[in-house]
């Protein structure tokens, strides 16, 4: 089984890098395939079960919307014949949407994955906050720390409902994008490490039989515990 990382040494905010950390312990005899920015992506000619894509820096979307733009089709294909498994976590997922637009009304331009969804940007005021959401019938908690805020008809492509917080801005009650095996999220926290249950899910989707997570009596401790706290009227959510 192979597994890609694009992009490491840009797409790494927020600890994010974790979730791969966290997979390879879960996965020990997985090829993990590192792609650097320099170099053509393994699933382009490769069997890849999961490509995975972190938080970047906003000057660093642009250009990693161009060095993808060439297989964009690829990636279509793969997602629409869930064929591989994408996961973009933070503001990674905003590379797939058409464009991200900044204060000045100027856009940068994205791989338009997902079409009529853009993001809007303002560098002067970061967005932080906590989100508790479901996911297929599980519990998904996680954190958001963003300059953006994301636009567009998420009703039948929403990676999750929320419970408490926001969605893709502060209208919305829909969190993230998915289509096909494609899952975006702007959750960062690590995702992997805080949802014991949705990395299960994940890994079932990539084909493991009975999967193992490592740490299990930690990580779902942790898990149960930081679901109850979110779950507290009392905390607030941003």
């Amino acid at each position: 089984m192979k597994i890609e990382v694009l992009f490491p040494e840009m797409c790494n905010l927020f600890g994010d890098s974790s979730n791969m950390k966290y997979l390879q312990q879960c996965l020990p005899q997985a090829e993990f395939v590192y792609t650097s920015f320099d170099s053509e992506p393994a699933f382009v000619t490769e069997e890849v079960a999961l490509v995975y894509i972190g938080a970047m820096t906003e000057r660093a979307q642009q250009k990693i919307a161009d060095k993808l733009q060439p297989y964009q089709a690829r990636i279509c294909q793969l997602i629409d014949g869930q064929k591989t498994i994408f996961l973009a976590t933070g503001n990674a997922c905003e590379v797939f949407f058409d464009y991200m637009e900044n204060e000045d009304g100027t856009r940068d331009q994205g791989l338009g994955v997902f079409a009529g969804f853009y993001a809007k940007r303002d560098l002067f005021h970061r967005y932080n906050g906590l989100v508790w959401g479901t996911f297929e019938d599980m519990d998904i908690i996680g954190f958001k720390t963003q300059f953006t805020m994301a636009y567009g008809d998420n009703e039948n492509c929403a990676f999750m409902p929320v419970n408490r917080g926001i969605g893709l801005n502060k209208q919305s009650r829909l969190e993230g994008v998915r289509r096909g095996s494609f899952y975006g999220t702007y959750l960062v926290g690590p995702l992997l490490v805080l949802n014991p249950p949705f990395t299960r899910y994940l890994l079932g989707k990539m084909g493991v039989e009975q999967p193992q997570l490592a740490y299990p009596e930690v990580v779902e401790q942790a898990y149960q515990q930081r679901l109850a706290e979110f779950k507290d009227p009392k905390v607030q959510y941003e």
